[in-house]
């Protein structure tokens, strides 16, 4: 999971006081792709709502940039499926839809699936100990019902199992969605709750054995009840809205 290079002043956009000390930029990154990151991150975490507007003067004073910067974070975005731009009005956080969610969750259970029968063939006694510290990690952010380290914990867990498959180019697919993945994530950590951890430690047991195919079968169902979690959290939403 890639971490933000900008620490945001949160609470600064919508007219608060403007920032004093030294630049929030950590060099020597890249300044484009730091606030990038910074702004991706914003919205994965909620701290951009779908559908708001991103106006560059404010982005650019909570971030402690120039509005160049950020200008062409916003063109990337826009070409990844994060922000919209619309003509004569600017840039908004993209709403996405359930058919954009429904297909990337399925190419994630297709992946990860993958990864977990792989990984059960690959791992070695280190390895299982460090999926069992993330795994307490989840534990303790669920009982201190903390929805964003919950959302970390879930991410880092399932990232050590791709590194543990020892296959590349399924860790880039992967890496690829884990960002989007964490983004509808956020919405249904708190609801998925214990039964996603205790399906983790499950699965966890089946990668220790060794075996391969339950290891698979059970990160498949962990990831489409995921996906029907999702669903049902859309579509609760779109029946509160009526």
């Amino acid at each position: 999971m890639t971490q933000p290079l900008i620490r945001t002043n949160r609470g600064a956009l919508g007219g608060a006081p403007a920032r004093s000390g030294p630049p929030l930029v950590e060099r020597p990154a890249p300044l484009r792709e730091a606030v990038y990151d910074a702004l991706v991150e914003m919205i994965i975490t909620a701290e951009l709502q779908p559908g708001q507007h991103l106006v560059e003067n404010d982005l650019a004073a909570q971030l402690g940039v120039s509005r160049q910067p950020v200008r062409e974070a916003l063109q990337r975005m826009q070409t990844e499926g994060w922000v919209d731009l619309r003509p004569a009005l600017g840039a908004f956080v993209h709403e996405p839809t359930e058919d954009e969610a429904d297909q990337l969750l399925a190419a994630r259970t297709l992946l990860e699936a993958e990864s977990a029968r792989l990984a059960a063939e690959h791992a070695t006694p280190e390895q299982i100990e460090q999926l069992w510290e993330l795994h307490r990690s989840g534990e303790a952010a669920l009982a201190a019902d903390d929805q964003e380290d919950l959302v970390v914990a879930n991410a880092l867990l399932h990232s050590h199992i791709v590194t543990m498959s020892r296959n590349k180019v399924l860790a880039d697919l992967i890496g690829s969605v884990d960002r989007r993945v964490r983004w509808y994530y956020l919405p249904i950590a708190r609801s998925r709750g214990k039964a996603a951890w205790d399906e983790h430690a499950e699965l966890i047991e089946a990668i220790a054995d060794g075996n391969t195919d339950r290891s698979g079968d059970l990160m498949r169902r962990h990831t489409e009840h995921t996906r029907e979690m999702y669903h049902q959290q859309r579509q609760k939403a779109a029946k509160g809205n009526v």
